[in-house]
């Protein structure tokens, strides 16, 4: 086959030229012959277009440096404060550690008092132990009287009769009242000896806080009304006032009572019963003395 059967087959367009002048023509004809002044202008409308674009990619670019920027020092100042609360964190530990210790060297130092205190007394039992007894003290139970009035009678009467069959072990009439004097007479003196001991006198030490409606209360009446609370077995002491907030102030009074005779909840119904100026009536400390 020829070059130009070869070509023949193919599908080429030869006159393409032609229909691109045909084209350019009638353009031409519809707008008019294009002069050079028009492609000068053309060509710098197209010289501006590609000013702007280089000019928005380079602003687009100082955007990303921008932002990288920022993003760099966003993460320096991170790391930064990761490593700061890092280094805090390991100074407090280290404080705490440092406190175990001595904590510890305290705990040491008490346990090793208590085991020479523990090995003293053990040296001291083990002393008592082989020490022998140089007189045994005897533990003397107290009988009752009608069993030692018994005994006497029966020395009595062993001394008056040889026959033991005629002893009588509990006595005569006269002994049983003998015997019942002698432990009236015992009870007695026990009761006045116990009368003669000191009683002693539970007392309790109590902090009370008396709380005014407002500010507006005139506190000083207040602790008047409160001091005025008279009872057996009840004494005032110091007071102070103490701030609660927004200008209000509580009434913190210390007062000594006897346990059998006044107790909290007496002193708060009486209290309470200036219901002009106390609002409410707290325990805040109780002791006892």
């Amino acid at each position: 086959m020829s070059g130009l059967q070869c070509l023949a087959t193919e599908s080429v367009w030869f006159e393409k030229h032609h229909y691109d002048e045909a084209e350019k023509r009638f353009y031409e004809g519809v707008n008019g012959p294009s002069t050079p002044q028009q492609k000068d202008k053309d060509a710098n409308a197209i010289l501006q277009d590609i000013a702007n674009s280089r000019k928005t990619i380079q602003q687009s670019l100082d955007r990303v440096k921008t932002a990288l920027h920022q993003a760099k020092g966003r993460q320096q100042k991170r790391q930064h404060r990761n490593s700061s609360s890092h280094a805090g964190g390991d100074q407090e530990l280290v404080s705490r550690m440092k406190s175990l210790e001595l904590e510890n060297q305290t705990l040491h130092k008490v346990v090793e008092g208590m085991r020479a205190a523990l090995l003293k007394l053990e040296s001291r039992v083990a002393v008592l132990e082989k020490t022998p007894a140089t007189a045994a003290v005897p533990c003397v139970k107290a009988a009752p009287v009608q069993a030692t009035i018994a005994k006497e009678v029966k020395v009595e009467n062993g001394d008056d009769e040889d026959d033991d069959d005629d002893i009588d072990l509990f006595g005569s009439d006269e002994d049983n009242e003998e015997a019942e004097r002698l432990k009236q007479e015992r009870l007695e003196a026990y009761a006045a000896k116990k009368a003669k001991k000191p009683t002693l006198i539970a007392k309790s030490s109590i902090v009370l806080d008396v709380k005014p409606w407002d500010d507006e209360t005139d506190m000083a009446k207040l602790e008047e009304y409160v001091r005025s609370v008279q009872m057996d077995g009840l004494l005032w002491g110091a007071s102070k006032l103490v701030p609660v907030g927004y200008g209000i102030k509580k009434l913190q009074i210390n007062c000594v009572v006897e346990d059998d005779k006044v107790g909290t909840d007496i002193l708060e119904e009486e209290i309470t019963k200036f219901e002009d100026f106390v609002q409410s009536v707290d325990v805040a400390a109780f002791n006892k003395i």
